[in-house]
């Protein structure tokens, strides 16, 4: 039997599916239109070239003209990356077969640090809402898995999040193990938005399906509550996330890879 609550989460999951689905569309479309436009200003600037030393454009004003018409299309520059070279080191690719035995202490106060390239990100962690997530955070912190990952996904357009955690940067990598979802009926998640400055699990659509993917909210976003919401960014920490941002992501098409080089040089767990 399905419960009103259960079908209401399903719903809304659907929904993001949907968006999801319709930015895929999106992206699809503009491909195939510049694709298009590609075409026609090559056949143009061929064109041009051809009448030129066929003798046809002999006048100077013309040879103007023509020179004016093969470069009205400019190429547009790529955005500004506001980010420094990344750290020297490698991705580490170790995984484990199994979630690490709970070892935090879920009274106490904990802190994640991200080290990146963009500046340091700052984030309060929930250890008492989501003791499993925030433990996995630690070890793998411990483990040195995050550092010299890149963050290999920005979404500008519905949702508004940063994604990284992922040692393959191609959003499938993982350490080996899941861990439960907790912490969905937070009081942050009201009316399906996670808040900006939230810090929540990424996952495959389905539950308890989280690995080690994360994703940084800066700006107000709709999703449904499936997703853990496991810490909260600092206010320095919102400032490098929207710089980041404002640098754009590489499709234009509100989802992709971001513009600016964010690779987490470091990342630290510590218990205070």
């Amino acid at each position: 039997m399905v419960t009103q609550e259960q079908r209401k989460r399903q719903l809304a999951r659907e929904k993001f599916l949907r968006q999801q689905q319709r930015r895929t569309s999106a992206r699809r479309k503009a491909r195939v239109r510049n694709s298009v436009i590609a075409s026609v200003l090559g056949v143009i600037i061929i064109g041009s070239l051809a009448l030129y030393t066929t003798g046809v454009l002999k006048k100077d004003d013309d040879k103007t003209d023509a020179s004016a018409q093969t470069s009205a299309s400019p190429t547009p520059s790529a955005a500004k990356d506001p980010c420094e070279k990344p750290a020297a080191g490698t991705v580490k690719t170790q995984t484990w077969k199994k979630e690490p035995a709970v070892t935090i202490d879920a009274s106490a106060k904990y802190t994640m640090t991200l080290a990146t390239t963009c500046g340091d990100i700052g984030i309060a962690l929930k250890a008492k809402a989501a003791p499993h997530t925030v433990n996995s955070f630690s070890f793998l912190a411990g483990k040195g898995y995050f550092d010299h990952t890149k963050c290999h996904r920005l979404t500008t357009d519905g949702i508004y999040v940063l994604q990284c955690g992922d040692p393959t940067g191609s959003g499938s990598g993982g350490p080996g193990y899941t861990i439960p979802d907790e912490n969905l009926k937070d009081a942050s998640l009201k009316n399906n938005t996670y808040p900006a400055g939230t810090i929540a699990m990424a996952n495959t659509g389905q539950a308890h399906t989280g690995g080690s993917q994360f994703f940084l909210v800066y700006q107000d976003s709709q999703l449904p509550p499936s997703y853990t919401p496991f810490g909260t960014v600092s206010a320095d920490g919102m400032k490098v996330l929207k710089k980041i941002a404002a640098a754009g992501e590489n499709t234009g098409g509100g989802d992709g890879a971001p513009n600016a080089t964010v690779v987490i040089d470091k990342a630290t767990v510590t218990k205070s």
